[in-house]
């Protein structure tokens, strides 16, 4: 799907959306992104997600 069909397929289904709350983990506990300082979701923006491979081993 290019981008152009991408957005009309968005603005068609606007009234169908929901706004979507994202927490992040700080310091052991959940706080939504929405409430960071302008500073703190740029970091958010730019955090890297890594993902776990098996390397056959059984894992300790």
């Amino acid at each position: 799907m290019n981008t152009k069909n991408a957005n009309a397929l968005l603005l068609q289904n606007e009234d169908k959306r929901t706004k979507c709350m994202v927490y992040t983990r700080v310091m052991g506990y959940h706080r939504p992104v929405e409430s960071f300082n302008i500073g703190k979701k740029g970091e958010h923006k730019q955090r890297v997600f890594f993902s776990k491979v098996s390397s056959g081993k059984a894992d300790l």
